[in-house]
């Protein structure tokens, strides 16, 4: 059962998917594993953005920015310096490995006109030229293997299985209301109609999903061997470098040797809970929207041949706030709430004891870790609180906005509603005079278009995601006249920041600081480079894709394959501090 290639990839995600790209159009014999049975782990359920300083998008657009902007936004968004060259090594490379995937591969990116960091004001950000989104893909192409391709969080698909963007939400949510809207909403109806005869859900694929299928389809063409169903069990070690890996294979185990590499890109352990609550007891989390296979495999089997963690982070993963769905059938899942709702005018967060906490227009990270810095509790919670108005412009959470059976949701208490603010709050089980006075404060603030308790709408990141119709902060207005709603929102791990130590060539670090030969690590995998700090849509898909870049490109020098010492592991504290 025993196999030999060049270069072993663990993990289907982003990370794993460039690496086994880059050594196969190098001429590189790859074998490719995944855990689960589906291709595509999170990256796949993902928004798809990519962080990329120096991209060759901006630059053919002249965008405003050079390396040394955000050279610097680093060094001050993560308050350490970079001494071990990684962030230099991401931002010399991040073009460049880009350009490679593109050129080599059915994946293609835009660059939106505007997409601002996620501290504005700080030095070093940008308004736009940093972010590339992957282009709509057809999934017809992949043929067969779209039954393999892990499908979007089910909130984010409508009518049956259509992905669309927000601006295309729009459109459908009113498709009489221009000739443009109908013709879409035909358009894609059409062809909804027509995929949903011979696939199972739409094969127009936009965000990660179409991100991780054209690499798929990529590596069909060239001939890749992938495995589902084979998770990683052991790495082997043998002349003084990491050779092989000991995977299960429908339940036998398979030696899978390597001549050039062994690259890690299992994801992470944001879906472990063992794993979370034993790195990070500060930051209690019960629910993930990593994928299922996301248990920190990679992280345990290095640390097993003298790998070492980057536990120094300001946070230990990287965060989301979310609502818990619950149907009939099927077990719950928890709904992500990027930025379609938060950043709207007419909507506050609240905590449990009925007053405001954050700037509901940051970031979803930021507003998390003011969820976690305001708690008592062991597992912070909060509510989203609205009018009926609101809810019928925008939508909430999983409910889109004018076609919403609102008391579906209700009835299964997705979504909370009451007549009153008093009666509200009694619902929610938090103080009702506090949640009144929070809201004739907000309001009183509001009808100027102020907020400045928080400073909602006060920055460019804010003002991106409200609403350009509501003047003159597009992020604020009154909450208006009866009846009231709230949605519960809890913190869910989104990917992880802590990871195996690597240097600037993703090579596993032992923990004296020396690289272990033949082993990489990229992806969530990989210790992150802004160490807990959300600096930008993207920043785990941006250094995943480049890193991953970065360790074939090492793999094919010669000298990367000189023998080095695989130690007896030093068994680390593996927790993060916090």
């Amino acid at each position: 059962m025993d196999k030999t290639v060049d270069v072993l990839v663990l993990g289907s995600g982003a990370a794993g998917l460039t690496a086994a790209l880059v050594a196969a159009a190098h001429g590189m014999q790859v074998l490719l594993c995944e855990k689960d049975a589906l291709i595509g782990g999170t990256t796949a359920t993902s928004g798809g953005t990519c962080w990329v300083p120096g991209n060759h998008h901006a630059k053919a657009r002249n965008a405003d920015d050079t390396l040394e902007q955000a050279a610097l936004y680093l060094d001050r968004e993560t308050g350490a310096p970079d001494t071990d060259g990684r962030r230099a090594a991401f931002l010399a490379s991040a073009g460049p490995a880009f350009q490679f995937v593109e050129e080599n591969s059915a994946c293609k990116f835009v660059l939106p006109a505007a997409y601002p960091d996620y501290h504005p004001g700080q030095e070093g950000w940008m308004n736009g030229g940093r972010v590339l989104q992957p282009m709509p893909f057809d999934g017809r192409l992949l043929g067969r293997d779209f039954a393999l391709l892990r499908p979007p969080n089910p909130g984010m698909m409508i009518v049956g299985g259509l992905m669309v963007n927000r601006p295309e939400a729009q459109l459908l949510a009113r498709p009489w209301s221009s000739r443009s809207a109908a013709a879409f909403t035909m358009r894609v109806a059409w062809r909804l109609m027509r995929d949903r005869l011979r696939y199972p859900r739409g094969t127009r694929l936009l965000l990660g999903n179409a991100l991780v299928a054209s690499l798929f389809l990529s590596l069909r063409q060239r001939g890749v061997e992938i495995w589902t169903d084979t998770p990683l069990v052991a790495l082997n070690a043998a002349g003084g470098r990491i050779d092989s890996a000991v995977c299960s294979r429908s339940g036998t185990p398979v030696t899978i040797h390597a001549r050039r590499a062994v690259v890690l890109a299992t994801g992470g352990f944001a879906a472990s809970e063992s794993l979370r609550a034993a790195i990070a007891p500060h930051f209690p989390v019960h629910w993930s929207l990593a994928a299922n296979g996301a248990t920190g495999d990679a992280l345990t089997a290095a640390r097993a041949i003298g790998a070492s963690v980057e536990l120094d982070h300001a946070a230990p993963m990287f965060f989301m706030p979310a609502s818990i769905v619950r149907h009939r059938t099927g077990p719950p899942f928890p709904f992500p709430h990027v930025i379609a709702d938060r950043a709207r005018p007419g909507v506050i967060a609240v905590d449990s004891s009925g007053r405001r906490f954050v700037n509901e227009a940051d970031s979803y990270h930021d507003v998390v870790m003011a969820m976690y810095a305001g708690s008592t509790r062991d597992t912070p919670s909060a509510f989203l609180v609205c009018d009926r108005d609101f809810i019928r412009r925008y939508g909430i959470g999983i409910i889109r906005p004018v076609w919403q059976w609102l008391p579906h949701y209700v009835d299964g208490g997705y979504v909370i509603a009451a007549p009153t603010i008093a009666a509200l709050a009694q619902r929610l089980g938090i103080p009702p005079r506090a949640l009144e006075e929070t809201i004739e404060r907000y309001n009183a603030d509001a009808k100027r278009g102020d907020d400045p308790a928080f400073g909602k709408g006060g920055n460019a990141l804010n003002r991106f995601n409200g609403d350009p119709d509501v003047t003159p902060n597009p992020c604020v207005r009154p909450i208006g006249p009866p009846p009231y709603f709230a949605v519960p929102i809890v913190p869910a791990a989104v990917a992880t920041s802590v990871g195996l130590r690597t240097d600037a060539f993703s090579r596993v670090l032992d923990a004296r600081g020396a690289p272990i030969a033949g082993l990489y690590a990229c992806g969530n995998d990989q210790a992150s480079i802004m160490r807990g700090i959300y600096a930008g849509a993207g920043i785990t898909l941006g250094p995943a894709i480049t890193f991953a870049y970065r360790a074939i490109e090492h793999a094919l020098d010669d000298g990367a394959q000189l023998s080095g010492d695989v130690r007896t592991p030093i068994q680390e504290p593996l927790r993060c501090a916090g």
